[in-house]
C-alpha cells in the first residue's frame, strides 16, 4: 500500500512539476514518485561505484612505488607554487 505524505517545495518548482505532469500524462504523486525512484537510484549507484573502487584499491594498495613516486616527483617540480 502506497505511503501518503505532505511535502512543502517552492512555489516555481511545484509549478514546473505541474506543467511536466501534465505533458507527460501522470498524476502529480505519480511524477513525484518516479523523480524519487530515480534520485534513490542515483544513489545506489554512487555507492555501488564507491564499494568498487574500494575494492580495487584494497587489492592493489595505495602505497606508492619508485614508479608512482618518480612521476609524481616530475610531475610536481613542473607545476609553479
Amino acid at each position: 500500500m502506497p505511503m501518503k505524505t505532505a511535502v512543502s517545495i517552492p512555489d516555481p518548482l511545484f509549478r514546473a512539476a505541474e506543467r511536466l505532469a501534465r505533458r507527460r500524462g501522470l498524476r502529480r504523486s505519480q511524477l513525484y514518485a518516479e523523480a524519487l525512484e530515480r534520485l534513490v537510484g542515483a544513489e545506489r549507484s554512487d555507492e555501488d561505484i564507491s564499494a568498487q573502487v574500494n575494492l580495487v584499491v584494497a587489492g592493489v594498495g595505495t602505497a606508492p612505488d619508485g614508479f608512482t613516486r618518480e612521476a609524481a616527483h616530475r610531475s610536481l617540480a613542473r607545476v609553479e607554487w
